[in-house]
């Protein structure tokens, strides 16, 4: 049946042909774009993924730059730090001309102290991006890796890099004194602990935020009584704090100062102990007699100087015959800190490089993957551009026939 109503073949011929245009329209935006999938209504799910993986391209992008950044930091340390071999070994020439008593000492001592001094300037120039490995300070940690868990969650890993202090400075006790309680604060300080008393001890805090460049802190024991109490008159625990320590930092120092006195000298009736949160020390003696005591005093000053990692070196005189043997002792442990040293950063210089590597692979893999997944095959495309634009020349051909049959109903009514 004819209608001039309905023209079922023209709606055929134009649903085709709309049809025809929009597979002609996403293969042109693909053969323009070279995706495939290019906004989520393309293909939310495979977009979705295309986006974490392209957001983890990126993250891992920004990681090799942060590796690239500590990689330069450590090798500048490495090298400072095999250049301070060096520098040591000549001071060990040195230091084995001096043992000649026939040779100039003094001439020999200015010569040691102009490598000291060379030294020196190494650690204060060996600094990259303003961090400076050679010199005192928190460790630092460079950023290497983000980890993706199987549910989503997303946490960083990192290397960490130890510093090791190669200055070869003197610790200089602080001669400034400081207002009583801004360092050390001591809940029996000054008083005589009995072997008796309950609680036989006194406690030493340190007092939070105290810790800066030069602050000395000082704690003094007299023991009598029973040989395991008897100190031996008043001795005197310093420690100069580099002001990149924690309260507990100082703490630790002096207790290994006192345990170490305490062993030397058999004083089994003192002992010490140590809160690993706050630093606070107790100083107790027990076991003996109730004539035995203990007085523990504290001081704290500013002003003071850090020991160095070299400080033997920046004491070394070889100007006598005893200095010239001490330092052909320290020497030879100078130069295995800085050997360890150097080889440390050698270490982890090859560590960060192993990682800048695999996330160089990483990434290219990443990128491999979203291209695979969204990216344009542009020779189907191509192919299927052929093929469309003469899908749709016919299908205009086909829509024009279509809309000439109701004109042949005409010739029915001649």
């Amino acid at each position: 049946m004819s209608s001039i109503l309905t023209n079922n073949s023209a709606m055929v011929a134009l649903d085709t042909l709309r049809n025809i245009n929009m597979s002609l329209s996403k293969t042109q935006s693909e053969i323009s774009t070279g995706l495939k999938i290019s906004s989520a209504a393309d293909n939310a799910a495979i977009w979705s993924i295309s986006q974490v993986m392209q957001s983890d391209v990126d993250g891992f992008g920004a990681i090799s730059e942060n590796l690239s950044l500590g990689n330069s930091t450590v090798a500048v340390a490495r090298k400072a730090a095999e250049s301070i071999v060096d520098l040591l070994g000549d001071v060990k020439t040195q230091v084995v001309a001096a043992q000649e008593s026939g040779n100039d000492k003094a001439k020999i001592q200015t010569e040691i102290v102009a490598l000291r001094d060379q030294v020196n300037s190494i650690v204060g120039a060996a600094q990259f991006n303003g961090v400076n490995l050679l010199q005192p300070g928190q460790d630092i940690s460079i950023l290497s890796s983000l980890d993706r868990a199987s549910d989503g969650t997303v946490s960083t890993s990192a290397i960490s890099v130890s510093r090791t202090d190669l200055s070869a400075a003197v610790e200089v006790v602080g001669t400034t004194a400081t207002t009583a309680g801004s360092l050390l604060t001591g809940t029996r300080t000054g008083s005589a602990v009995a072997g008796n008393a309950t609680p036989a001890n006194a406690i030493v805090d340190f007092t939070a935020g105290g810790v800066e460049a030069g602050a000395t802190y000082q704690i003094t024991l007299d023991g009598n009584g029973a040989a395991g109490a008897d100190t031996g008159g008043v001795q005197t625990f310093t420690y100069v704090a580099n002001g990149t320590e924690t309260e507990v930092d100082v703490s630790t120092a002096l207790k290994a100062q006192i345990d170490t006195y305490l062993t030397d000298n058999s004083l089994t009736l003192i002992t010490t102990s140590q809160n690993a949160t706050t630093g606070e020390l107790t100083i107790a003696i027990g076991g003996g007699q109730g004539t035995d005591s203990i007085n523990v005093g504290i001081a704290e000053f500013t002003g003071g100087t850090a020991a160095g990692g070299l400080t033997e070196l920046g004491a070394m005189d070889v100007t006598t015959t005893e200095g010239a043997a001490q330092a052909l002792t320290d020497i030879e442990t100078l130069i295995n800190t800085a050997i360890d040293a150097a080889a440390a950063f050698g270490s982890v210089q090859g560590r960060i490089e192993t990682q800048q590597s695999f996330v160089q692979s990483l990434t290219d893999s990443l990128t491999t993957g979203k291209g695979a997944l969204v990216d344009a095959d542009m020779e189907e495309a191509s192919a299927r551009l052929q093929a469309l634009q003469v899908q749709q020349q016919l299908g205009i051909q086909s829509l024009s026939i279509a809309n000439q049959a109701p004109q042949n109903i005409l010739a029915l009514f001649r």
